[in-house]
C-alpha cells in the first residue's frame, strides 16, 4: 500500500496495514473490530501519527483525549473519528509518572484543546505546545489533581 497516498474512506484493514507499515516497529495495532482500530504507540511519535491520521487517512474529528491513572504510570487515550466511514481509532500512549509530558495535538484538531486542558486539570498531564494549558474549573491555586488515584478525599486516610 502507498503510505503517502491520501485515503478518503480507508477500511479497518487498510488502516491497520498503513499504520504498521508507515510506523514499522513503533505503532502496535493491538486489535480491530467492525469500524474500530486499537493501537499503542510511544509518546515521542503521538503528534506525527496524529498528523498522518488526519492528513492521509482523513480522520476529521478528535472525540476525546483522556487520562488514565494506572498507578505505576499514566496513559493518554485518543479517540479519533472518520465521518466518511464511521470508523474510530483509539490510540494509547503510556507516560512515566516522573515525566508526564506529551506533545499537544490541538494544532491538528482544534477541538482537542479543551480535552487536553481538562486532562491537564484532572490528571496533571502536560501537553507540550498547547496554546493555553491552564485549569478550566478548579482554582489556579490547586496543587493537586483530583482524578489521580493518589488523591485522597477529605476524611480518607
Amino acid at each position: 500500500m502507498d503510505t503517502d497516498a491520501t485515503y478518503q474512506a480507508p477500511s479497518v484493514d487498510e488502516i491497520k496495514t498503513l499504520l504498521t507499515e508507515r510506523f514499522a516497529g513503533k505503532v502496535n495495532v493491538t486489535k480491530t473490530e467492525t469500524r474500530r482500530v486499537y493501537a499503542t504507540l510511544p509518546k515521542e511519535i503521538v503528534h506525527e501519527v496524529c498528523e498522518y491520521i488526519h492528513e492521509k487517512l482523513t480522520f476529521e474529528h478528535i472525540s476525546t483525549v483522556i487520562g488514565v491513572d494506572m498507578v505505576d504510570y499514566m496513559q493518554v487515550v485518543y479517540h479519533i473519528s472518520n465521518y466518511h466511514t464511521g470508523t474510530m481509532i483509539e490510540l494509547t500512549t503510556n507516560l512515566d509518572n516522573h515525566d508526564l509530558h506529551v506533545q499537544s495535538i490541538s494544532d491538528i484538531w482544534v477541538g482537542g484543546n479543551w480535552h487536553e486542558r481538562e486532562t491537564y486539570e484532572l490528571f496533571g498531564i502536560i501537553f507540550d505546545g498547547h496554546p493555553k494549558l491552564e485549569r478550566l474549573l478548579t482554582p489556579d491555586t490547586y496543587e493537586f489533581y483530583p482524578f489521580r488515584k493518589s488523591y485522597k478525599l477529605r476524611g480518607q486516610e
